[in-house]
């Protein structure tokens, strides 16, 4: 008799926890959605940029190999400096017309350091992708880079709804 009530409690059970994990589940999904759309997007832009710059720079499948590691590296090296620039300017609350002196002071000579930063990762890079591109190829390099730019804005601007 026991056993019997024990079953009957664990069916009636079963059913409201699965509903329940059902419902955790669904609902760590949708505040997830956002976070995965995000990168989602990224991905996509990544990948149009795989794609634009290979066909610019009509790389051969050995270019391909050695450029591509070298140039992932430093996109990584300068997403991080303009990820500690962000995190570091916002820190600064207000508009510049309610900040202090210093304050201002402090900010803008954050922007010299961050350019400064910015700048010697750039050179860095110039000398690694010198050694894995001809010189053509590495010119062509940083035009593609802005004409991918403007491609995206272009991208951007025609899904983007009218106003």
């Amino acid at each position: 008799m026991l056993d019997m009530i024990i079953n009957t409690t664990k069916m009636k059970i079963k059913p409201i926890f699965i509903a329940l994990l059902l419902a955790l589940f669904s609902s760590l999904l949708l505040r997830a959605q956002g976070v995965d759309d995000a990168a989602d997007k990224k991905d996509k832009i990544e990948a149009f940029k795989v794609s634009f710059l290979t066909q610019k720079l009509k790389l051969s499948p050995e270019e391909a190999r050695i450029f591509w590691p070298v140039y992932n590296q430093y996109q990584d090296e300068l997403e991080n400096v303009r990820k500690n620039w962000k995190r570091e300017s916002t820190s600064f609350k207000g508009s510049i017309e309610t900040m202090s002196d210093k304050e201002i002071e402090k900010l803008v000579d954050g922007e010299i350091i961050f350019r400064q930063n910015e700048m010697d990762v750039k050179k860095k890079f110039h000398l690694q992708l010198k050694k894995v591109l001809p010189l053509r190829k590495l010119a062509l390099l940083y035009r593609a880079e802005e004409d991918f730019k403007r491609e995206l804005l272009k991208k951007i601007q025609e899904k983007a709804p009218s106003r």
